[in-house]
């Protein structure tokens, strides 16, 4: 083999064993409610589930309210999970689907975190 080549083959090599590219793990969605201005925040491998909306505080430019994960939001058995909503315009909630085992919860904001029910099927 020529000095050319052996390059060429190791960097071949470090290529091929070198870890996946991940486009993102998060996935983001808007409640279906038309008067509601929550976006949800799916981390796409563990499932948790997480929201933001847009609040008005003391006639300023507004703020940022965050729901952190609480009952059945938070991180589940890892897989391959996305959101849906559904088409009903005044659903405040989003379905967190598992597209590796079919089971589906639904996730909503619920005193001051966002809770999802049992995954079922």
């Amino acid at each position: 083999m020529s000095a050319f080549r052996l390059p060429s083959i190791a960097a071949l090599l470090v290529v091929a064993l070198a870890p996946p590219a991940f486009a993102g793990s998060y996935e983001f969605l808007a409640a279906p409610e038309i008067t509601l201005n929550r976006v949800y925040r799916l981390d796409k491998i563990t499932g948790e589930v997480g929201a933001c909306q847009y609040g008005l505080k003391d006639n300023s430019a507004g703020v940022t309210l965050c729901y952190a994960p609480g009952d059945g939001a938070t991180a589940q058995s890892p897989g391959e999970y996305a959101l849906v909503a559904s088409r009903h315009e005044k659903e405040g909630g989003v379905f967190r689907v598992n597209l590796r085992d079919g089971t589906m919860s639904i996730c909503y904001v619920l005193n001051e975190k966002v809770a999802c029910t049992p995954p079922g099927k």
